[in-house]
């Protein structure tokens, strides 16, 4: 029998082999990781830091929204806690407040009687007159609420009185639209923001007409019911600043017509009655200007030089006019009459301060001559300097 040569078994490495499922990961460099730490818990801890990782982002997460889930339910928790805390208290004091309880009986409102006079739409009744001088004197939203009926029909009074004028102002003044009670109306409701008068309630009531209603960039008319304080007037409050500069440049450029307007007979008789005949133009433009240099510039407007022969006018920012009328003028049968009168006195000044701001179409000729000219006024000339 022959002999098989066999081969002598192989020794067993004693390197063992890693399996490539076993690690996935390749060896990191020597110069980045410490050479006494292990290859095998190298990839537990990476895999333990990566878990970790996520379970952060995960708490970063969860964490803003659990802010905003606490803060509802600690505002919930307050606001349990106050209502408990109110509940409790009313328990307490209920079991406290062992006297008898006390009815307060507030009378019902009683208008004030007519005196005998009726209503008319053509004129105020004393009643509006007599609402108006208590509103000044109890100038509080709770005595207006427990007056609200008498509030209400001194308002429609006003209104009625308000809507038969609208037609005498159109009468004299065309330009005028007819518009409804509301648009020409001022409601008695203050703006007490900035006001350092916390009063809540005008004492007055009132009304205004221009070719937009109590609003807008024309001159209008204005009618003011208070007793004691009444006066009927026109002309614009605080314009614009852009109408202020076409304003002075018109004074700079046409001071002639600016003293016709101001001299007309009817208008200086209405509102400058003490001054004569023989005092001259110029008397009635010094006055026109002391009556509106409340808010006036206290120096020149840039652009017109102090020693110019009317920088009072210059330094103007309202260009109105008005007159003093007792309560009484507005309870009178006449009264629309008496205010179409004075309403055409006005006519004139109104008319001549909505060319200059506003011209029509086809009527500002001499002015658009005027642009040309080398006057010194300018849209500067609306600034203090």
């Amino acid at each position: 029998m022959s002999v098989r040569k066999t081969s002598a078994p192989e020794k067993q490495s004693t390197i063992r082999r890693r399996s490539g499922r076993l690690s996935t990961s390749a060896q990191k460099s020597s110069y980045f990781e410490d050479p006494h730490d292990s290859d095998e818990t190298e990839p537990a801890a990476k895999k333990r830091r990566k878990a970790t990782s996520k379970r952060e982002t995960k708490y970063e997460e969860e964490s803003e929204d659990r802010y905003e889930e606490s803060a509802d339910e600690a505002h919930h928790d307050d606001e349990q806690n106050e209502y408990n805390n109110g509940n409790q208290e009313e328990e307490e004091g209920e079991e406290e407040d062992d006297a008898p309880r006390k009815v307060v009986i507030l009378p019902l409102e009683k208008l004030r009687d007519t005196g005998g006079v009726d209503y008319a739409d053509h004129k105020v009744h004393r009643n509006t007159l007599l609402f108006l001088k208590d509103l000044k004197a109890n100038n509080r939203r709770a005595w207006l609420k427990s007056h609200d009926g008498e509030y209400r029909r001194a308002l429609k009074d006003w209104q009625t009185f308000v809507e038969i004028a609208t037609q005498a102002v159109i009468d004299v003044d065309e330009t005028v639209p007819e518009l409804p009670f509301k648009d020409v109306f001022f409601r008695i409701y203050r703006d007490i923001r900035f006001s350092k008068v916390k009063t809540p309630y005008k004492p007055h009531f009132s009304a205004a007409w221009s070719r937009t209603g109590r609003k807008g960039p024309y001159a209008c008319y204005y009618i003011h019911c208070e007793p004691g304080s009444s006066f009927i007037g026109g002309g614009l409050w605080q314009p614009q600043a852009s109408s202020i500069a076409k304003l002075r440049r018109s004074i700079d450029r046409h001071p002639d017509r600016w003293r016709r307007t101001l001299n007309e007979a009817s208008f200086k008789k209405t509102f400058f009655p003490k001054i004569k005949a023989s005092a001259g133009p110029d008397a009635v433009v010094k006055a026109f200007a002391e009556r509106n240099k409340e808010n006036a510039l206290k120096k020149r407007p840039m652009g017109y030089e102090i020693t110019h022969r009317d920088i009072e006018l210059l330094k103007l920012r309202n260009f109105t006019i008005g007159t003093k009328i007792d309560a009484d003028f507005f309870t009178k049968d006449d009264v629309q009459e008496s205010l179409a009168d004075l309403i055409r006195g006005l006519c004139g000044f109104v008319t001549f301060l909505n060319g200059i701001v506003l011209p029509d179409p086809g009527m500002g000729d001499e002015d658009d001559d005027d642009d040309d000219d080398d006057g010194s006024g300018g849209d500067e000339g609306a600034y203090e300097t």
